[in-house]
């Protein structure tokens, strides 16, 4: 009987999710698209006011002030505000769509070293949580395996497709670590004191790393080996077609974690969470390590560190000179979709708004890899982008009129907008 409610279970599990699919994905764009009138914001810095933006085949063939001559349909947007899409790193989504239904859990695999376990393969286009990100003007992400020591490797997708292969914008960028930390906390339910104490372990633990990444690294330089999948996902690291992230917070671990980068011949090492990079600025910028830093809407990791530090830590990355984006770590993948409003949250800091919004745009796109074709709204690069009523990195004015994504002009319904439509008619009535 127990085996037969499992099945059901699965059975009912699968239909549900059948049955609340994303909408059909947007079909190619046909004719040319001029935006005209709305504040363009780059993505790089720069903003240009009462803009033309033209873009066909899924491309933008045109910048510019009013003087830019227009073509194919036009959307005005007198009053209103243009962006690049928003990009999202380093985030399971389209792995996990409820995290206590085991069958729609896909981000984790057995084993504590798996570079070789991809992604992308794994990933859920139609996701209703993938879904949910695209009226905040999140239209691109990486989709990031999880756990163990090396989680295995990422891609770059867009948020509107038929499958995986659609989906993707660049296949199997990078690979993921989560680096050992120096110092453990007292586990209270067995009994331990509740405070920091020396990780035993850690050195245990570095050695690891290193004996796999020596090994990994002389396995690409011999010719006759049996196959090690490990191994050979390894080998982007070494010529530069992968980069390494690395999940690290304190500062004696991102110091060991860099240099041994650097003595293993790792050529793109990326800091993702770094709680204390700051106090190692000169270190990271002498190695130019860039920093995806974690949300900034959450406490303080250490008990004396400064109360607002995860408020302020990526301005003060930025003002040492480092390229630094924004990664929405240690939370839900549906909360993702408030990843504009950390970016917003850092202008109250005393940030640049158009430098903030870089650090969702621009600046992320360098670190992933994509610059050449995403991130910022420059001739040449893909028509991902969106039209907000006012500022989108303001949650009461990121208000999405028209999103596209490679010119292809996608819904912005989901289930949420739906449930809003059904009780502000409740209430309305009311």
């Amino acid at each position: 009987m127990k085996a037969i409610k499992q099945i059901l279970i699965a059975i009912i599990t699968c239909v549900g999710l059948q049955s609340f699919a994303q909408q059909m994905p947007a079909p190619a764009q046909s004719a040319a698209i001029t935006i005209t009138g709305a504040t363009a914001h780059i993505g790089n810095g720069s903003v240009i006011e009462n803009s033309i933006i033209v873009f066909e085949n899924g491309v933008i063939t045109a910048v510019g002030n009013s003087g830019t001559p227009t073509k194919g349909r036009i959307i005005d947007a007198s009053g209103k505000h243009v962006y690049p899409g928003f990009i999202a790193p380093a985030k399971s989504l389209g792995l996990v769509e409820v995290n206590a239904v085991r069958a729609s859990n896909d981000q984790d695999e057995i084993g504590d070293f798996i570079p070789n376990i991809r992604s992308l393969i794994a990933y859920n286009a139609e996701s209703k949580v993938v879904e949910s990100m695209r009226p905040n003007g999140i239209l691109v992400g990486q989709v990031t395996p999880q756990g163990g020591r090396i989680s295995g490797t990422s891609s770059i997708v867009q948020f509107d497709a038929w499958n995986w292969e659609d989906a993707a914008v660049k296949v199997d960028d990078g690979i993921h670590m989560n680096w050992p930390n120096s110092f453990s906390r007292g586990r209270w339910w067995l009994g331990e004191p509740r405070g920091w104490k020396p990780n035993k372990d850690y050195s245990k633990r570095l050695d690891e790393i290193k004996n796999y990444m020596a090994n990994s690294r002389a396995y690409g330089m011999s010719e006759d080996q049996p196959m090690n999948e490990g191994f050979a996902a390894m080998q982007g690291l070494y010529d530069g077609s992968k980069k390494l992230y690395i999940y690290v917070q304190g500062e004696k671990e991102i110091i060991d974690a860099v240099t041994l980068c650097k003595d293993s011949g790792i050529k793109d090492p990326v800091i993702v969470g770094g709680n204390e990079a700051h106090k190692i600025i000169p270190f990271l910028k002498q190695h130019n390590i860039p920093v995806l830093v974690r949300q900034t809407h959450s406490r303080p990791s250490r008990d004396d560190d400064d109360y607002d530090l995860p408020y302020r830590l990526p301005k003060l990355l930025v003002d040492g000179g480092l390229l630094v984006g924004l990664q929405n770590a240690n939370m839900s993948n549906f909360q993702t979709r408030n990843l504009p409003f950390y970016a917003g949250q850092l202008v109250g800091q005393g940030m640049d708004k158009e430098t903030a919004l870089q650090l969702i745009t621009g600046n992320t796109a360098k670190i992933l890899g994509i610059d050449g074709t995403h991130g910022t709204l420059e001739t040449g690069k893909s028509a991902t982008l969106f039209i907000s009523e006012g500022d989108a990195l303001d949650m009461r004015t990121n208000l999405l009129t028209n999103a596209f994504i490679d010119g292809r002009e996608i819904s912005l319904e989901t289930h949420q907008t739906e449930l809003w439509k059904r009780y502000m008619e409740k209430y309305s009535r009311e």
